[in-house]
This record gives structure tokens, C-alpha cells and sequence, in this order.
């Protein structure tokens, strides 16, 4: 079999798996707008003991009042992410408070963008080795 042959098709599985992938989240980011219920959250940092990545967090209480802390990851702050101390909205399915996000537009489509992005290089990386 051809290497060119195989590239394509792993380039061609690859952009189609992220383009799957940036639906979804564009599919859940659109549920979560439609049907989510939306709270205020407030930013805190993180404590010092938590070897993840990222200073910040989101404190928020759920419709029945326990507190979930939303983590944005350490990119929270290019996603529009405040700093401590002031509120931010939060967004979550209406069983699903562990899945919350930012009410924010950036914090909603950069996972279905970054997909995008991944399909875009991979079938480009396809079509420039087929041809």
C-alpha cells in the first residue's frame, strides 16, 4: 500500500473525529444556552495545596444551595475569567451542576473552535500529501 495512501486516510479519520468533536461542543454549548440554568458565581483562588495548573476557581451554589466549585483550567483567564473576588455568571444543565461553565461566550466556543482548528490542519495536511 501506498505511504500516501495511508497518510490520507489517517489525516481524512483525524479531521473527521475533530469535526465530530467541535459538533458536540457546539451542540452542548447551544443546549446549555437554550436550557441551562444560570447562577453567579464568585472567583476565588486556588488553594495552595492543589497541584493542578491555574490560580483561580468559581464558587457557586446550585439551585438547591450546595456549593460546587467550577475549575476553568489554566486558561481561565484568557476565556474571560475575572479576577478574584467578583462575580461571574455560571451556566449548567438542570441535573447536571458538575458540568457547569462560564456564562461567557469565549468559555463556550473555545472548545468547539479548537476542534475546528485541529479538522482545519488535518484535512489540509491531507489534501497537501494527496496532491
Amino acid at each position: 500500500m501506498n505511504a500516501q495512501v495511508v497518510l490520507l486516510a489517517l489525516c481524512t479519520g483525524l479531521g473527521l473525529g475533530s469535526l465530530l468533536a467541535a459538533v458536540r461542543a457546539l451542540a452542548t454549548a447551544a443546549a446549555l444556552w437554550a436550557r441551562g440554568r444560570r447562577v453567579v458565581g464568585r472567583v476565588t483562588a486556588r488553594a495552595a495545596t492543589d497541584p493542578r495548573r491555574g490560580g483561580l476557581v468559581v464558587v457557586f451554589s446550585d439551585h438547591l444551595g450546595r456549593e460546587f466549585v467550577l475549575d476553568p483550567g489554566p486558561l481561565g483567564p484568557f476565556c474571560g475569567l475575572p479576577p478574584v473576588g467578583d462575580s461571574v455568571p455560571v451556566v449548567y444543565a438542570r441535573d447536571r451542576p458538575t458540568g457547569a461553565r462560564l456564562w461567557t461566550s469565549r468559555h463556550l466556543l473555545a472548545p468547539s473552535f479548537g476542534w475546528f482548528l485541529s479538522a482545519t490542519l488535518a484535512f489540509g495536511t491531507g489534501v497537501v500529501t494527496a496532491g
